[in-house]
């Protein structure tokens, strides 16, 4: 087998090396997808503080939108998956303020009503996928790291992705 004359090469074993864990502070953790478990925030101008009770996310495997990140297809978006299965929008990284507590998550919206709220992706290749917040490649993903979600509040400081939907 010497088409192209290719000629048989010894294959030298590759040298595993140690993968090394990687640890970010809290800071920058906050910066990048919100304020985590134990994390306080300062509500507006006010001297009023909520502290973040608990984080549904996943660390290290959180859904995040834009180019490079974690939210592309067969990554955190499943490919192949039913639409019917995936979520129509997926609200990621929230901070929810109600009467339950002040949490992070993941809301997931099918349907015009609230489906799910937890951890969404691709349960395929992600951990602590909450069951029915899969992300298809049909959702709609609205980054809300740094923002609050709270019943009947309206965020009036929007930026759109695409300027030409309303």
């Amino acid at each position: 087998a010497e088409g192209f004359l290719h000629k048989e090469q010894a294959i030298e074993p590759k040298k595993k090396k140690a993968k090394a864990d990687v640890t970010i502070g809290r800071e920058l953790y906050a910066e990048m997808n919100g304020p985590t478990a134990g994390d306080k925030i300062q509500l507006g101008d006010t001297g009023l503080i909520a502290q973040v009770e608990k984080d549904y996310t996943t660390y290290g495997d959180e859904c995040k939108f834009g180019g490079g990140k974690v939210l592309r297809e067969s990554m955190g978006q499943m490919s192949g998956c039913d639409p019917e299965e995936a979520l129509d929008c997926v609200l990621t990284n929230a901070l929810v303020i109600d009467h339950s507590g002040i949490f992070k998550c993941d809301i997931g919206i099918k349907g015009g009503v609230i489906k799910a709220i937890g951890k969404a992706g691709n349960p395929e290749v992600m951990e602590g996928v909450t069951p029915g917040m899969t992300v298809g490649v049909g959702t709609e993903v609205v980054a809300c790291e740094g923002s609050i979600v709270t019943a009947g509040g309206l965020d009036t400081h929007i930026h759109y992705i695409c300027p030409s939907k309303p």
